[in-house]
């Protein structure tokens, strides 16, 4: 249940998306951001914050344990728009701590299937994905990284 636990504190974020989600022949994009997360519910939720400097926005992503279903929903927001998307859910490998977490949403009109993938989250460099699928799975277009580094105190 304590899954998110890697993520607790102050991070530097290097970003990378693609200037268009749809299309994997889009250029890629570099930016900074910084990310503060907090531990809730003994360890049952965290929350994250996350300003892009460079971008002018910040969100923020809620992520609860569904002790039930023994999965996890992330739920984001961006300052932009105030709205809550659709969850992704999933959960984290037991063995090698990485997360999968799927789930329906739009993006620019169109339905889209959407994966997050969470890796290194045992290294102080975890790193975030996020892939779109327009074909049901059938395909992804990988559109954007996140890299993590540990703030010190």
């Amino acid at each position: 249940m304590d899954d998110f636990d890697f993520l607790v504190g102050t991070w530097d974020v290097a970003n990378r998306w693609r200037t268009d989600f749809l299309d994997a022949d889009s250029e890629w994009e570099e930016f900074p951001a910084v990310s503060r997360v907090s531990r809730h519910f003994d360890g049952g939720a965290s929350f994250d914050e996350i300003e892009f400097p460079t971008k002018g926005f910040a969100g923020l992503t809620l992520q609860l344990y569904d002790r039930e279903r023994e999965q996890w929903n992330l739920h984001w927001a961006s300052r932009r728009t105030g709205v809550l998307i659709p969850p992704v859910t999933g959960r984290f490998d037991g063995a090698s701590g990485d997360g999968v977490f799927t789930g329906r949403d739009t993006h620019d009109g169109k339905a889209v299937l959407v994966r997050f993938e969470w890796t290194r989250t045992r290294t102080d460099s975890p790193r975030w994905e996020q892939f779109f699928s327009v074909d049901d799975g059938a395909s992804w277009v990988h559109n954007w990284t996140m890299d993590f580094t540990r703030r010190t105190a």
